[in-house]
Order: C-alpha cells, then sequence, then structure tokens
C-alpha cells in the first residue's frame, strides 16, 4: 500500500475537496482486510519490542469531524496490544483550571513515556479549530498557535517520539448516513448529541480550519496524513498501514538481558 498518496508534504497548501473520501486504490476487500489483520498482529509485536527497548515512544493523533470513525478506527486498530504499552487519551470541553493555563498545558501532560504508544482522540489542534469556528479566542491567538504546536510537536520528536497526526477525511453525505443510524439505532443513541448539529451546519468553515491545521503543521518531524473515511474497512486497513510503518521505521530491539541466560538455567536447573 502507497502511503505517499495520504502523506501532507510540509509546505503543502491543502485543499481537502481535492482529496477523496472514498478512494479504495482499486483494492479487493478480502485482501484489504487480510492485510489489515497482518498490521494488528505485527503492530502488536513491534510494541512489545518497543515496551521492551524503554528508549522511544510513538504518538498518534486522530482528528476528524463528529462520525467518521475515531472511536472505531481507535478500537480496531489497537484493539490487539498489550493494554500495559498503549494509553488512549480523549480531548473534551477545557475545564476551568485547563482554561486557566496555557493552551498546550493539558495536552503536554499526556504526551508518551518512553517504550509506549498514545493515542490522541482530538488534541492540540482543537485549539485552532473549534476554537477557530466559534471564536473563542481573538484570530491573532490562535493563527499565532499553528507555530507553537510545530515548536512543541518538534520538541516531543527531539525527545524521542515519532508523531503520526491522521485526519480521517469523511464526506458530508457518509457523515449523515452515520448520524441517522445513531438516531434511529437505540444501541447508538447515547452516542448523538445535539452540538453534532451545530458543528455539521459549520462544515465549510470546519473544512476551511482543517486546511489551514494540516497545511500549516505538516512537517518532517509530524507529518499529517489525511484517510479516506468512508469505507470503513478501507480506513482501517490505510490508518494500520501508516502505524504498522511507524514502528517498523523506529526498529525497536530487545534489550541485552541483564544476566546470562545459559547461568540462569544452571542455576535453576541446582534449585529445582
Amino acid at each position: 500500500m502507497d502511503l505517499s498518496k495520504y502523506r501532507v508534504e510540509p509546505g503543502s497548501r491543502v485543499g481537502l475537496s481535492e482529496w477523496s473520501t472514498d478512494d479504495a486504490d482499486g483494492l479487493e476487500r478480502d485482501g484489504v482486510e487480510a492485510r489489515f489483520a497482518e498490521n494488528v498482529e505485527a503492530i502488536s509485536a513491534l510494541q512489545h519490542r518497543l515496551y521492551a527497548e524503554h528508549k522511544r515512544s510513538v504518538l498518534v493523533v486522530l482528528q476528524a469531524m463528529d462520525a467518521a470513525g475515531k472511536d472505531s478506527t481507535i478500537r480496531h486498530v489497537f484493539g490487539a496490544v498489550n493494554p500495559q504499552g498503549v494509553q488512549v487519551k480523549a480531548f473534551k470541553k477545557p475545564t476551568p483550571d485547563e482554561l486557566d493555563r496555557d493552551f498546550l498545558w493539558r495536552v503536554h501532560r499526556h504526551a508518551p513515556k518512553r517504550g509506549h504508544i498514545q493515542v490522541f482522540n482530538r488534541s492540540h489542534y482543537e485549539d485552532v479549530l473549534i476554537v477557530r469556528v466559534n471564536g473563542l479566542v481573538p484570530e491573532e491567538r490562535w493563527r499565532a498557535r499553528y507555530e507553537i504546536i510545530n515548536q512543541f510537536e518538534a520538541l516531543l520528536a527531539q525527545a524521542g517520539t515519532r508523531i503520526v497526526k491522521v485526519y480521517l477525511h469523511v464526506s458530508k453525505e457518509r457523515q449523515k448516513e452515520k448520524l441517522l443510524r445513531r438516531l434511529t439505532d437505540p444501541s447508538r443513541n447515547w452516542k448523538f448529541e445535539a452540538a453534532d448539529f451545530e458543528t455539521r451546519s459549520k462544515w465549510d468553515a470546519y473544512m476551511r480550519a482543517y486546511e489551514d491545521a494540516i497545511g500549516r503543521c505538516s512537517t518532517q518531524a509530524a507529518p499529517w496524513f489525511i484517510v479516506p473515511a468512508d469505507r470503513k474497512w478501507h480506513r482501517l486497513a490505510i490508518v494500520s498501514e501508516i502505524v504498522r510503518t511507524t514502528l517498523e521505521s523506529i526498529g525497536p530491539e530487545f534489550p541485552e538481558p541483564s544476566i546470562d541466560p545459559q547461568a540462569a538455567l544452571e542455576l535453576l536447573d541446582r534449585f529445582t
């Protein structure tokens, strides 16, 4: 799977209307799902080595419009990973205490520890998305945040964190289908919020905000990927491929044992 077609090169101008929401690469679903299963198994094994090595970490940022599949993606891609080595943080509306501090304070506290994978379900990018669209701070403040975000991510990268950022690109039509399912399926009613209507009514404003955020903040240290999200099976395959490729590029290795295994075996035999 060629991931370069989904990666936003640094300095690129992003027009989301030019990016497909339903591009299956001409691939057959059975083959793609088989590859996804392989990826999930590989991610689990690579995370085990990352945790054992305890030198580097991975941050996966997921952003999307409502109903694009963030929760589903996290559940399927990371479901087989040992919970000791992966954490998920969902960023909701800031608390009064968080609002009393700089906008990155609540985010930096959840940066991944060495050996860990951290997944952000929404992230610091909300401060140039919802904040911008709803006019929660003056324009000069949110515009300054693009460079602050780039510096923050460069700091994490310098400290040994590999960062990948994924925008799940869902169409307005597909979003409507999924919102309708939330309203008509009793097992999904709990997921629907009245605010979903307001967010959908500002679709175009959000698209412009995402275009600027992705274009201004896709860097070599922390690239953005725009992933077609209308087809679940294809979305999962691409995201899992991105995560697997990232871990493979890190190449974590098991550390050298602190004891001589053969000597330990001989000693064990003496006490059995």
